[in-house]
């Protein structure tokens, strides 16, 4: 199975901080299967590291008030077009982020709240029929 993955859950340091996500339990999960490694963020022209960034009344802003909205759209328009030419058959997703949380996401003050919602990638492949998955749900195993 082709499975499209988070590239900062591989370890590859593209968080906005500049580290990473790794995890083992992933890891174990991927042993077999093709990964395609992505980060939608960096596909939309965002550098590493950058300024947090958070949904604001269904904008991407980044922390100081400037929109980071056609960064992470056009990012999640070139992953899902990565996804859909290799043929991945899941994706598994970073929590709560902009671009990659899935179901959860920080509800745009900044402040660590999480509210229920999709982050602009996972919205797209939601809309484009792609299973996805959470990593917390692969950590949580």
């Amino acid at each position: 199975m082709k499975i499209a993955v988070s590239a900062c859950l591989l370890g590859e340091n593209c968080k906005y901080n500049g580290g990473n996500n790794e995890s083992a339990a992933l890891a174990a999960f991927l042993e077999g299967h093709e990964v395609i490694a992505l980060c939608p963020e960096v596909l939309g022209g965002e550098p590493v590291p950058r300024e947090p960034a958070e949904i604001v009344g269904g904008v991407v802003r980044h922390r100081d008030g400037s929109s980071a909205d056609a960064a992470f759209r056009r990012g999640a328009a070139l992953a899902l077009k990565k996804v859909q030419e290799a043929g991945a058959e899941l994706v598994i997703l970073q929590s709560r982020s902009p671009s990659c949380g899935v179901g959860t996401i920080y509800d745009g003050t900044f402040s660590g709240k999480l509210i229920e919602g999709d982050g602009v990638f996972a919205a797209l492949l939601k809309e484009h029929g792609i299973a996805l998955k959470d990593v917390a749900e692969i950590n949580a195993k």
